[in-house]
């Protein structure tokens, strides 16, 4: 576990990450998002993994983001490494809250997804170099 996490941390200790393939349109990454869905992206990329310094989006997690500027109603999708990670709560909470700071956003909501199954090919290059200098080989 990383010497950074607290004893009683509730982060996932999952670190066995599968290869696999890459659907097409992954990673999201939220490079074509304008107005409020662009500040959602923003605002997600400062979500790190618990266990290790590399955002959500980077890791490939977010899958989508929808705003419906009318009513500032922003829904995030989104995976986790680990569909056990009993981080799971928190995440979902950090996303939302994230979320939420964009500007013209007045409520979020997070949905997990679970398919397609997230494997380290779904990880940005940033997502790379970031895992690579915490110590991991990806």
């Amino acid at each position: 576990m990383p010497t950074n996490v607290p004893l009683d941390s509730e982060a996932c200790a999952y670190t066995e990450y599968d290869s696999g393939e890459s659907p097409e349109e992954f990673p999201k990454t939220g490079d074509d998002a304008t107005g409020t869905e662009a500040g959602v992206w923003a605002a997600l990329y400062e979500v790190e993994d618990p266990e290790m310094p590399v955002s959500v989006v980077d890791l490939g997690l977010v899958y989508g983001v929808e705003v419906d500027e009318e009513s500032g109603r922003c829904e995030v999708e989104m995976t986790l490494t680990y569909s056990g990670c009993p981080a799971r709560d928190m995440l979902l909470n950090d996303v939302r809250c994230a979320a939420e700071t964009a500007e013209g956003v007045a409520e979020a909501e997070v949905r997990l997804r679970y398919s397609p199954e997230w494997n380290v090919e779904m990880v940005t290059e940033r997502g790379r170099e970031d895992l690579r200098e915490f110590g991991l080989s990806v």
